[in-house]
């Protein structure tokens, strides 16, 4: 396949597809063998393009093809290019079929088809197989996806996959369906390891810039509205690569203590966290468990455990208009206790508030490290949840990391620290409560080993991420 799309020619019985020709970094991952392919790139760098060069290449060899992306954005792109690379298939012969309901297109009576399917978690990917399966915009796709459906999906014809991901940035959380903003970056991580091991994996990373066919003068004027960290992670395609030692909040249990949202009983005490500033202030709200517990609630929580239901994040307005919308938020509650601020400098801040008829006292510790040790003393017993749609302080959780010396050792200061509001404002508050020296029964979930957990039944058990 090489030359100018869309160009057919009938030789005997025969139908020739030419595809584009790929660019240079787009070549690398479409030639290559591995049976594990993982994209690295940046915004506009080719990457849908590239694997529909692929996908079309691999049809034309007979295969089953499937194509997911979680937004119908994505899966537009691709179905419009794969029909465009295949029109001599459907155009020109009566072996072939095409449906637009379904996106696909096959060879008729035969398994070998083609089909772009919008999918972002293990449910929505059900129901279909394929000799090449590929992701793309992995980084918003829940990780269960891959581990629950895709791989059990390529085992009986030992079939290929291919990763498609730009490092994700806060503009995307909205829209992302990952438990983990980081499980991408992760398993590019685990895959490099894999192929230095001899093992049929491999990675490609390249940048926007690298794509010839897209303007520079235009890049460039874009890249003037982003961020240095948006810029990063979206024109040049790079991750922080991340220890497991590196990160703050490592002690917060996903699989325990992020959980799916349910009814807060208005009996339950609400506290609130607060951090100060005109351009970004924020709150977390959480509730205290009280026996029983409701519908909907993990069953092994205790009383007493601390649930957090609402995250604000509103950008720069008023105090009053704070007060009002924390009001609103906490309607029929009975607002127990909130937190917030410098213990030193910003008294005046707290006493504007006070003002407005929302008292906010001065946390109990002084220092940041401090309070960081009295959550993480929390997040240990497994006394912290939060609700799975506070995807913001849940990717300040998953980013927060200690800053490293010259010889890549941890040391006890929080990178950029300034600028994880919602962590701050976690800590102010959670600083306030002591966690207990003892965990309790021992047949309690918290008190047991995670594969104790999985062992006993309190957690369904998943299949392990690229695990030997």
């Amino acid at each position: 396949m090489g030359g100018v799309g869309g160009v057919a020619e009938v030789l005997e019985r025969e139908v020739r597809v030419i595809a584009p020709q790929p660019h240079a970094e787009q070549a690398k991952f479409i030639t290559s063998t591995a049976k594990r392919k993982i994209v690295k790139a940046g915004r506009r760098g080719g990457k849908t393009y590239g694997v529909g060069i692929a996908a079309a290449d691999s049809f034309c060899q007979g295969r089953r093809v499937l194509y997911t992306a979680p937004t119908s954005e994505q899966t537009d792109a691709f179905w419009s290019e794969i029909k465009r690379i295949l029109r001599p298939l459907t155009d020109i012969t009566w072996l072939y079929k095409i449906n637009e309901t379904e996106r696909y297109i096959e060879r008729i009576g035969t398994r070998n088809r083609i089909k772009a399917k919008t999918a972002w978690n293990a449910d929505t990917l059900r129901g279909d197989y394929a000799d090449l399966l590929i992701f793309d915009e992995y980084q918003l796709t829940n990780e269960d996806a891959w581990e629950v459906v895709g791989q059990p999906m390529l085992l009986d014809n030992n079939g290929d996959a291919i990763f498609i991901y730009t490092p994700p940035s806060l503009r995307f959380a909205g829209v992302s369906k990952a438990r983990d903003p980081r499980h991408a970056a992760k398993l590019f991580a685990e895959a490099q390891r894999r192929h230095a091991n001899g093992e049929n994996w491999e990675t490609f990373h390249f940048t926007s810039w690298d794509n010839p066919h897209i303007s520079h003068d235009a890049l460039t004027t874009l890249t003037h509205d982003m961020s240095r960290e948006a810029y990063r992670q979206e024109i040049m395609a790079e991750d922080d690569d991340i220890q497991l030692s590196w990160l703050v909040y490592k002690a917060f249990n996903e699989t325990l203590c992020r959980i799916k949202r349910f009814e807060i009983p208005k009996t339950w005490p609400v506290f609130s966290g607060h951090d100060f500033g005109s351009a970004n202030p924020a709150a977390l709200f959480f509730a205290h468990v009280r026996l029983p517990l409701p519908h909907g609630a993990p069953a092994y929580m205790r009383l007493n455990d601390l649930v957090c239901f609402k995250e604000y994040l509103p950008g720069a307005t008023s105090a009053p208009n704070h007060v009002n919308a924390w009001k609103l938020l906490t309607a029929g509650y009975r607002v127990e206790m909130s937190v917030g601020g410098n213990q030193n400098t910003e008294e005046q801040t707290r006493q504007l508030y006070r003002m407005h008829g929302w008292p906010i006292q001065a946390p109990e510790i002084k220092a940041v490290n401090a309070q960081i040790d009295r959550v993480i003393g929390l997040m240990e017993l497994n006394k912290v949840y939060n609700f799975e749609d506070n995807i913001y302080w849940h990717e300040e959780l998953m980013n927060c990391l200690w800053e490293l010396d010259n010889e890549g050792r941890t040391t006890n200061k929080v990178r950029d620290e300034a600028k994880y509001h919602l962590s701050a404002c976690a800590r102010y508050l959670l600083s306030n409560f002591t966690p207990e020296t003892a965990v309790g029964q021992d047949n309690h979930p918290h008190s047991l080993s995670r594969a104790d957990i999985f062992e006993r039944g309190h957690v369904k058990r998943r299949p392990v991420l690229l695990r030997r």
